[in-house]
């Protein structure tokens, strides 16, 4: 397309934002053009940068940018020059020269910008002010012609640990993504925040480079890309690896379906190279279902698209990984594959399966997402309101999922004012939701055990709360504020304030570190600090049963937050296989002291003010029933088969087998006896041979780390029936009765059996 022409599509295009700026002048007569493989940029006379891909087609304008400052505020440029330069290595860039306002003329605005293959740099230096505050800059572009909405995506890279242990991603910055038919853009900056971006302005955090200068740079980057592969182009990483499905959560339905796991591989670095690309699929039990390798020549900042099919297995999880090695070069990326039927819960409200943190990230879509928690069995979402992130209340009351509010900010000590205000505003919020339960606040039990401020908080929030419903005459029932761990002594204060009578349902947070969920200690006997056994789940349970007795009032008890946190290489945390068996036993537990509900935290690994950001050292990050990247861990497969097993069940006793080292749980159902079976010979501390260090080798998710294994007898169901055997995840294998008796195999991993005697202890 010749300039002529296209100065007379850009001078009638409409693009996203251009209404807040300025008319953009029509082309000089000699424009100032770099280009390589795939991108063109053409600096024009008013400042701003072309971009062109490589047919020729205009895709982008870069047109001003945008300063913060403390004194001055937020100043834009208006126009600019350009010139072309020689950059340090030889190669052209385009140099443009901003005009900013007469009343900032102090301050001046430098753009450069060159290309690569498929790739543009940018960069501005800003300098001539002293109270610059980087941290507020911005871009602004033009986009013509797009296919679909810009969207933001979070980049990742995975790393190993030269330790040892497994591989986890780490935070790459992030990506504005703009879509044209097979075709991508790609905004790449090390840091950003989507908060803070909007049609017109893209956010781009600079860093200081003087007392009064800062700089921002940037990366756009173009082609048939993958998010990671564009990320590595823009970070200049030698390989790339990104791997995914286009099934939603990576997550299958029935046996004997293709599975197709889909990866891009990408040349990062400035020449052509020969690349062997090797991949594997494990299940649960490290069973290897397939893999290969193969070899390709990339041209410098091509990719590679590859396709690998892999038969779905009957439930179960499916580990796999791509590497990319090139010379002494590496690039890996993992995801999970996962099988689970559909199941027809009978239980509904009365089911204890429920959500902690509202299902805010709604990827790939609502409806995808509903599907899901409503495959996994959960019946009550612990946050859910007008405005709320996530499912909105209505479409919670359409599919029969009780939805509650929890709401924090009390003005503990503010003025009158204040505090009537926060009641008012809060109380309306929960009215509006036709919330089931409001639970005032959350953890505010800070420092644990210390009985501080119980006082206040019943005066300055709960009481405003309770006060203002009933004036409503509403039967919303209330939940003091989910305690952080079971903090009995500030308990004891609060029912000594009146606290204990205002509410219809205690609830607190029982926090597990490398215990499993079985270990109970004494309350006299907890420990404080962050690695204390204060954090034990069973013997929170028990406690808080002892106080719900001890202070009346027949009160529900709640487990507004309970998980089983996955951080990798890390001994407080459980391994993604702990994890799965501290799953199901954490549920199978709490339905046998008598919980009305558990809210699970959360759905997914990630933090909601910076959507599937990684963040490996922040332990509540890896929280979720599933990765980062919406594939499932080991324990979404686990808590699917509790809300399965447990559905309609109701405990009937603690099993107690001649041998005190074997535990069990003992359950009625409509189907029959069900019995959750394990050992503790191998005790209560998991990675117990960790060092002083945080730091821990984790073991692959299929390696079984139980050592001990003990053979049991049970009394079957039937003389000479069959007894069916669940693992954590579901996976199901026949036992068979002899003569009245049949052999478990039994270690800490709880394991569930159907079709054994309702005394399958019996001596």
């Amino acid at each position: 397309m010749s300039v002529a022409r296209r100065r007379f599509i850009q001078g009638t295009a409409v693009a996203t934002g251009a209404a807040l700026l300025p008319t953009v002048p029509a082309y000089a007569a000699d424009p100032v053009i770099i280009e390589a493989d795939g991108i063109t940029l053409v600096g024009r006379s008013d400042g701003s940068i072309l971009v062109q891909d490589g047919t020729g087609t205009d895709r982008i304008l870069l047109n001003h940018f945008m300063i913060k400052d403390t004194s001055l505020g937020q100043q834009r440029t208006f126009g600019g020059t350009p010139a072309r330069i020689t950059l340090p290595d030889g190669r052209p860039a385009i140099q443009v020269t901003y005009t900013m306002a007469s009343s900032v003329s102090g301050v001046t605005v430098r753009g450069t910008f060159d290309v690569t293959p498929h790739r543009a740099h940018m960069k501005w230096e800003v300098s001539g002010s002293s109270t610059l505050t980087p941290a507020g800059f911005m871009f602004s572009r033009t986009v013509y012609e797009a296919s679909a909405a810009e969207s933001y995506e979070a980049l990742t890279v995975w790393e190993r640990d030269a330790r040892g242990g497994i591989p986890y991603e780490v935070n790459a910055g992030g990506a504005y993504v703009e879509t044209w038919a097979g075709s991508k853009g790609y905004f790449c900056l090390s840091s950003t925040n989507p908060a803070s971006t909007n049609a017109t302005w893209i956010h781009s955090p600079g860093t200081s480079t003087g007392a009064s200068s800062a700089v921002t740079e940037a990366d756009l980057i173009l082609g048939d890309l993958r998010p990671r592969g564009a990320g590595t182009l823009a970070a200049e990483r030698p390989l790339g690896v990104e791997v995914w499905t286009d099934q939603p959560f990576n997550l299958y339905k029935a046996a004997g379906q293709t599975m197709t796991l889909k990866a891009q591989v990408v040349n990062g670095s400035a020449a052509a190279r020969k690349v062997t690309l090797t991949w594997w699929a494990r299940d649960f039990g490290g069973k290897k279902l397939a893999g290969g390798t193969l070899c390709k020549s990339l041209a410098a900042g091509a990719a590679w698209n590859a396709s690998f099919p892999v038969t779905s297995p009957s439930q179960n999880i499916v580990f796999t990984e791509v590497q990319a090695v090139s010379g002494s070069d590496k690039a890996l990326a993992r995801t999970n594959l996962s099988v689970l039927p559909e199941f027809a819960y009978k239980a509904g409200k009365e089911s204890m399966f429920g959500l902690a943190n509202y299902p805010w990230l709604l990827k790939p879509g609502k409806d995808a997402v509903l599907g899901l928690v409503r495959t996994l069995g959960i019946k009550w979402i612990r946050i859910a309101y007008a405005g709320a992130p996530g499912i909105d209340t209505a479409t919670l009351d359409a599919n029969g999922i009780g939805h509650n509010v929890e709401l924090s900010g009390i003005p503990v000590g503010g003025s009158p004012e204040q505090i009537a205000a926060w009641a008012d505003t809060n109380v309306a919020k929960a009215l509006a939701a036709d919330a089931a339960y409001f639970e005032v606040s959350n953890e505010v039990n800070q420092p644990w055990m210390s009985g501080r401020g119980a006082d206040a908080y019943v005066r300055d929030g709960l009481r405003q709360v309770t006060t203002r419903l009933d004036a409503a005459g509403s039967r919303m029932k209330v939940m003091n504020a989910g305690l952080g761990g079971m903090d009995y002594i500030w308990t004891k204060n609060f029912h000594d304030a009146g606290g204990w009578d205002l509410i219809d349902a205690f609830a607190f947070h029982p926090g597990r570190g490398n215990f499993t969920p079985d270990f109970a200690p004494p309350p006299e006997e907890w420990t404080q600090g962050s690695s204390g056994s204060y954090w034990n789940f069973l013997g929170a349970l028990r406690k808080a049963n002892q106080v719900l007795q001890e202070y009346g009032g027949d009160k529900e008890l709640w487990l507004t937050e309970a998980y089983a946190p996955t951080r990798p290489n890390a001994w407080w945390s459980d391994t993604y296989r702990h994890a799965a068996e501290n799953t199901l036993l954490t549920l199978a537990l709490a339905k046998s002291e008598k919980v009305r509900a558990v809210n699970w935290y959360q759905l997914h690994d990630s933090v909601i003010h910076h959507p599937q950001e990684a963040d490996p050292a922040n332990p509540e990050y890896h929280y979720g029933l599933m990765n980062r990247d919406t594939s499932a861990k080991p324990s979404l497969l686990a808590f699917a088969t509790a809300a399965r097993v447990l559905d309609e069940a109701d405990f009937v006793r603690h099993l107690a087998f001649a041998d005190q080292d074997i535990k069990g749980l003992l359950f009625t159902t409509p189907g029959g006896p069900v019995s959750i079976i394990w050992s503790r010979k191998d005790g209560y501390i998991l990675n117990s041979e960790h060092g002083e260090d945080p730091w821990y080798a984790s073991p692959e998710p299929w390696i079984d780390t139980w050592t001990t294994k003990t053979t049991v007898v049970a009394r079957p169901g039937t003389v000479n029936g069959t007894v069916r055997e669940l693992n954590c995840i579901g996976q199901e294998r026949s036992l068979k009765a002899s003569r009245g008796k049949i052999t478990l195999t039994l270690d800490g991993a709880p394991r569930v059996y159907y079709g054994l005697a309702a005394n399958p202890d019996w001596k």
